[in-house]
């Protein structure tokens, strides 16, 4: 298994913002690090008062997806895997504070599922691609995985990746409300944490109360299913 290199800080005022960096190339997901993912949740979801998460990566990728040759050469951890890398979503999903993936380029597969467990999504506007390229890899997704994308993204936008393996650039993930905002990449990270640092001021109970009432059946698939 892979050594993750997946590191958390605290950052704006009072350091309220915590920020998971992915630095590992590609940032593929495999077992160890999904499991390195929940401990750093754990100390998000741990600290008391204002509170906001930011997912980012470094360079050129947020996340190329899953680690699909540790999996083959895997095969007997393939359903804990999964079913830590559901769980890790659903608790994204639910986290009682405004979270938002900084999406600094490529983000593929299990990267774009990772963005789509968040409120929001910022890209860069002018490298990098969401995309969910199953299709062309002749790999259905799960329906737990659909299910995700479908609670928080606009239908017509996940049928088209669904279906036609579509790369989103920036511009394009905008204009179909897959992203929320698009900045230069100079830019990205600065404004997703200034940005952020004012929702964590917002009630984290009532935003756990109200992703209950909107995601909740989701946040339940996720987190308990196997």
């Amino acid at each position: 298994m892979s050594t993750p290199a997946v590191e958390l800080s605290w950052q704006g005022p009072d350091g309220i913002v915590a920020v998971i960096t992915m630095d590992a190339g590609e940032n593929r997901f495999d077992l160890d690090v999904v499991r390195h993912w929940h401990g750093l949740i754990d100390q998000v979801a741990a600290k008391e008062g204002p509170l906001a998460l930011i997912t980012t990566g470094t360079d050129k990728f947020y996340s190329n997806g899953l680690q699909l040759e540790w999996l083959v050469a895997n095969p007997d951890m393939a359903r804990e895997f999964l079913h830590e890398l559901n769980h890790l979503w659903g608790r994204i999903l639910g986290l009682d504070c405004h979270t938002t993936a900084a999406v600094n380029g490529h983000c593929f597969g299990a990267g774009a599922l990772l963005t789509s467990a968040h409120d929001r999504i910022t890209m860069r506007s002018d490298r990098g691609y969401w995309c969910m390229p199953e299709l062309d890899l002749g790999l259905p997704v799960s329906e737990k995985m659909a299910q995700l994308l479908l609670t928080r993204l606009p239908r017509t936008a996940i049928a088209r990746a669904l279906n036609t393996a579509h790369r989103f650039t920036g511009p394009e993930a905008l204009a179909a409300g897959i992203a929320d905002e698009i900045l230069p990449a100079d830019e990205l990270l600065a404004a997703t944490i200034a940005h952020s640092a004012l929702m964590a001021a917002k009630s984290r109970e009532t935003i756990a109360t109200h992703k209950q009432m909107l995601y909740g059946t989701t946040i339940h698939s996720l987190t308990e299913g196997n």
